[in-house]
């Protein structure tokens, strides 16, 4: 019952995720937010079983920063996914397999060119100009799909994200009521309210 969505603007990447954290016809939760900040550019948005989705996200998040502290440098958005990647790769091959969808978006803070990556469980890796995970896929690919154009943005990326949850509100038969909107781009990683 997860939404996921990202879309790339001209220098930014916008991400919303839902709040519920919720397994079969019960909401466990709400206010969840489903997201981990992998360093100061990059965000990782993550969708699945509960106690997978967390132990994977911080388990990714605390080994990329490991790898700044060992080597003073931030892994990029594409080393982030290829590393997230190897590790569902891994885990899949494994007797307990990670049962976690993840988007991971970044701006490279030199060139301010914005990238996203979207990850299944099977551990495929796309990069995409927008994507979406979840139930968001079956009712927002097509709005994206109408509306996304290059160089798009921050107010239309929002207008956007606002068409797509709107679409799941009138459509979609469980009520989602909050959702975390996030923007990624040369300064960091802030939040915007709809």
């Amino acid at each position: 019952m997860d939404v996921l969505i990202g879309i790339v603007g001209k220098d930014f990447v916008l991400t919303a995720s839902d709040g519920n954290s919720a397994r079969s016809i019960v909401v466990q939760k709400r206010g969840e937010d489903k997201s981990r900040m992998l360093n100061d550019h990059n965000i990782m948005l993550f969708a699945g079983e509960s106690g997978d989705t967390i132990q994977f996200a911080e388990y990714i998040q605390r080994n990329v920063q490991l790898y700044k502290m060992r080597n003073g440098l931030d892994l990029s958005t594409k080393a982030a996914a290829s590393f997230t990647r190897r590790e569902l790769a891994t885990s899949l091959r494994s007797r307990h397999p990670y049962s976690v969808n993840v988007l991971i978006g970044g701006v490279d803070p030199k060139t301010g060119h914005p990238e996203l990556y979207w990850l299944d469980y099977l551990a495929s890796s796309v990069k995409l100009n927008y994507a979406a995970h979840g139930y968001a896929s079956y009712f927002c690919m097509s709005t994206m799909d109408r509306y996304w154009k290059e160089g798009l943005t921050v107010d239309e990326a929002i207008s956007l994200v606002k068409k797509c949850l709107a679409e799941l509100a009138e459509r979609l038969v469980i009520n989602m009521p909050q959702f975390f909107v996030k923007i990624v781009d040369a300064n960091g990683v802030r939040t915007v309210d709809l």
